[in-house]
């Protein structure tokens, strides 16, 4: 039998060393909230692929809508010769997305292309240079994308420079300290010394930090971006790559807060395991970019296409966004009642919305110190017990959870129960 021991030495021998790895299996299958390795180990994997399968691994009916796709076309590119599957996908997101204005959508391959994109329409349409971004926001690898994010190791170290008139104001965060007013007062003093808002072409958001930790926006927050953004000209974009598509229990986080931005950057999840991310937003700003302006060889192959209206149709026809509250319910409560739990002091803070899910492990609740040794630990020992685990935050000392929407309830609680015995040992 061939074990996870012989690809890993053929993997180090062949693949770049600069690929980074979380589970130490390779995997051979995966079904649901599911994957068996190629020694036949199972796992329950709460990672989701990083949060690109909300609809689970290889759901029949998006694996059934790949399939017929297959009999018809696999690649024209869109821009040498349109089809049907683009156009009905722009049609259904333009109608599902929440705002009083005419919508339009235009696709690409990954998320990080999906921000490239957003960048370049607001600078066209404003005609402005800068842009604005926040402490623990991730927007991709790109150099744009390195730019907009936060965290310098190992996504930016050794790459510099970076690109230029891209200003980083705090993001508020009770638990780390940072309020609204801090955030308020850094707003003022960019505008007053170093970048008036008449040059200011986008501020970047994410409702929920993801690689930052999964900080959670505040209505009072977004309020104040939207009447800045409106007051100024300037665009706001939600990058909403892996907080959309279910994860919140809404099809788009931002309707948990009754705030429209103008742009939307959409990904992971969309395509159901298929690479496919987009932008949908405010037709008046997406269509000042003249033909030939934006596109891409492979933006919105007719396979990621297919996948992703299957993923629309299974999120509406399973309740999934009903299952995502329900879920991201009940694991929020078995993971405040761990926080509670005798010892447990190492869990700082628990933290979700909807089925967006994660705990801080700090050295002590009193200092709030980020523990990201002992957080390693929880990750190993869980996997090692068949538990897939991913963590976030600046010293990644947070276990964020992407559970699979379509998981069972019984799934869902025996990784939880593994997930609690793993704190429980990494702490003795």
């Amino acid at each position: 039998m061939t074990t996870n021991h012989d690809f890993e030495a053929r993997r180090d021998n062949a693949v770049a060393r600069a690929i980074a790895y979380s589970s130490t299996f390779v995997a051979d299958r995966a079904e649901n909230a599911e994957v068996w390795d190629v020694e036949g180990n199972r796992y329950i994997d709460f990672c989701g692929g990083i949060g690109c399968q909300n609809v689970g691994h290889r759901n029949d009916t998006v694996v059934a809508a790949i399939k017929d796709q297959l009999d018809q076309l696999t690649h024209t590119c869109f821009q040498v010769t349109p089809y049907e599957s683009y156009i009905v996908l722009a049609e259904r997101l333009n109608a599902l997305l929440p705002g009083d204005f005419e919508k339009k959508s235009l696709f690409f391959s990954a998320g990080g292309e999906a921000v490239e994109n957003a960048v370049k329409i607001a600078r066209y349409h404003t005609g402005r240079p800068a842009l604005i971004t926040f402490t623990n926001g991730y927007h991709g690898r790109s150099y744009m994308g390195m730019g907009l994010s936060a965290r310098m190791v190992p996504f930016k170290q050794g790459f510099r420079p970076f690109p230029t008139e891209i200003y980083r104001m705090p993001f508020p965060d009770e638990f780390h300290g940072v309020s609204l007013d801090d955030t308020k007062r850094a707003f003022e003093t960019l505008f007053r010394s170093d970048c008036p808002p008449d040059q200011v072409a986008a501020i970047f958001f994410e409702p929920v930090q993801g690689e930052g930790g999964y900080n959670i926006a505040t209505p009072d927050f977004l309020s104040y971006l939207r009447e800045m953004c409106d007051e100024h000209g300037i665009v706001l974009v939600a990058d909403e790559i892996q907080t959309g598509m279910g994860r919140t229990g809404k099809l788009f986080a931002m309707e948990h807060f009754g705030i429209s931005p103008d742009l939307t950057c959409i990904g992971k999840s969309i395509g159901g395991g298929l690479p496919i991310s987009g932008i949908v937003g405010r037709a008046d700003i997406i269509d000042t970019v003249p033909p030939g302006g934006l596109g891409g060889t492979f933006g919105g192959n007719p396979l990621a296409c297919a996948a992703a209206l299957a993923v629309l149709d299974v999120l509406e026809a399973e309740g999934l966004l009903q299952r995502g509250l329900d879920m991201g319910a009940l694991i929020d409560a078995r993971l405040r009642k761990m926080a509670r739990r005798n010892g447990f002091h190492c869990i700082g803070d628990v933290r979700a919305l909807g089925c967006m899910n994660a705990i801080e492990i700090v050295r002590d609740r009193d200092s709030r110190e980020p523990d990201g040794d002992l957080t390693a630990r929880i990750a190993s020992i869980a996997l090692k017990n068949g538990l897939i685990l991913i963590t976030a935050g600046p010293a990644r000392n947070v276990i964020r959870l992407l559970v699979p929407l379509s998981a069972s309830t019984g799934l869902v609680e025996e990784g939880l129960e593994i997930l609690e015995n793993a704190v429980d040992e990494a702490m003795t």
